[in-house]
């Protein structure tokens, strides 16, 4: 397996677990059992990269490997066993939220890239891979889908596809490339809700 392929799967992973807690946690907050939120887990796990695949037409990610599943039954064990530590966390599912995105953008990109799509093509994957997840999630709970909040959600996952793309360009390594977009995507979405940052709102009549 070549080095941009673990770097590759080691996100795909990380981004699992960290979107699998978010969907659990939002799960707890409507009283689901065990059973409800682990499927809300899995649906923000692998929603956005099940799109994704099947835009590029290839097998979806978790199809392949049951590593996934396995990642999120690890989410929901992790939650159940610190259910009191997590409850004292304030906003505790929003950085979780945040990683997944970040780190969920960052793997829509790669793997864009390797079925050698233009960058263009790439940055949407990512946002799609980073966001639609949160959106299929929303609608199983019966919420306003987070990226129709003024708040600064899919804006995040485009500017580190961005910054992904011009830190390639200049030929800049693989991990600083990814840290990089990380950073970018997780200080955005921090700043825009720590200081209502958001696009302006559409007027009707």
């Amino acid at each position: 397996m070549e080095y941009n392929d673990i770097i590759q799967h080691l996100v795909e992973f990380l981004g699992t677990f960290a979107f699998a807690i978010s969907g659990i946690r939002h799960a707890a907050a409507k009283h689901f059992d065990w059973f409800g939120g682990y499927v809300c887990g899995i649906a923000v796990a692998i929603g956005g990269g099940t799109i994704r695949d099947v835009m590029l037409g290839t097998t979806p990610f978790w199809m392949t490997n049951p590593i996934y599943m396995i990642c999120t039954a690890m989410a929901l064990l992790f939650v159940i066993v610190f259910a009191k530590h997590m409850e004292g966390l304030r906003n505790t599912w929003f950085v979780f939220d945040t990683l997944g995105l970040a780190l969920f953008t960052i793997a829509g990109i790669q793997k864009s890239l390797a079925f050698g799509q233009p960058y263009w093509v790439a940055i949407i994957m990512g946002c799609i891979t980073g966001s639609a997840g949160g959106v299929i999630r929303d609608v199983l709970l019966n919420n306003e889908p987070v990226i129709f909040h003024r708040e600064i959600y899919a804006m995040a996952s485009i500017l580190g596809g961005l910054t992904y793309w011009l830190l390639d360009y200049l030929n800049v390594s693989i991990e600083v490339t990814v840290i990089s977009a990380f950073a970018v995507v997780s200080i955005m979405r921090f700043l825009a809700v720590r200081y209502h940052l958001a696009l302006p709102i559409l007027k009707d009549e």
